[in-house]
């Protein structure tokens, strides 16, 4: 019987890394998986098995990776092992990420040379192109629910999404406009909302503390001092 899919954790259940070895060996195992879909396994170790992530937070995090330069997942491994440990953290993730992973890739790129040619293995290489396809479309499909906490509201992000859908799979426009067209056009609607909330929900000045009440005087025709 399968097992029960594992729910997303919420930022109460959150864990964090326990040293930096922990940290290296993470990033180790997760470099050393992503076969292709190197998102839907960094998505799945992260937030799923680790649960040092929300998905909101992931979401986060992987948009600001893609604008940066360079490999995605090495850019997150920077900023993650940085907020957990500073500097050492942002090295111990990187290595995680880099080492083992291109240990592996010079022996099998050595294997490889002896069998390139042949057709099985050509077959078995434009096997794991639908396999990736398939990995990334589940991961995407699964990081939507995200969406439903964002400032924009859903029905905006669903927009965006498939403007951007359509704009890099069938217009074919270049990545990097896409990500300075939508993706600034998205950041600015994101900050005006984020303005309207906070106008909005500004606590108002506190009031001014009450005074004392006077102290009562006494009552002349019954001849008592009442008590203050």
């Amino acid at each position: 019987m399968p097992a029960p899919p594992i729910a997303p954790p919420d930022e109460a259940s959150l864990h964090t890394p326990s040293s930096l070895g922990d940290l290296f060996w993470s990033f180790s195992w997760l470099a050393l998986q992503g076969f292709g879909g190197v998102l839907a396994v960094v998505q799945r170790e992260l937030v799923e098995k680790k649960r040092w992530m929300t998905n909101a937070q992931f979401v986060e995090d992987w948009a600001v990776a893609q604008i940066l330069p360079g490999p995605n997942v090495v850019n997150l491994s920077l900023m993650f092992g940085g907020r957990q440990f500073g500097v050492p953290g942002a090295m111990a993730a990187l290595a995680g990420i880099l080492v083992l992973p291109t240990l592996g890739v010079l022996a099998l790129a050595v294997a490889f040379g002896a069998v390139a040619d042949l057709q099985g293995v050509q077959g078995a290489l434009r096997g794991m192109g639908a396999v990736a396809a398939g990995l990334v479309t589940a991961t995407g499909i699964k990081l939507m629910s995200a969406l439903k906490t964002s400032i924009m509201g859903m029905p905006l992000c669903l927009a965006i999404v498939a403007v951007t859908f359509v704009a890099v799979a069938f217009l074919r426009v270049p990545l990097v406009w896409v990500v300075l067209g939508l993706g600034v056009l998205s950041c600015l609607w994101a900050w005006r909302c984020l303005g309207a909330q906070y106008a909005n929900g500004r606590p108002v000045a506190a009031a001014a503390p009450a005074t004392a009440p006077a102290p009562a005087l006494p009552d002349p025709d019954s001849g008592q001092t009442p008590r203050t």
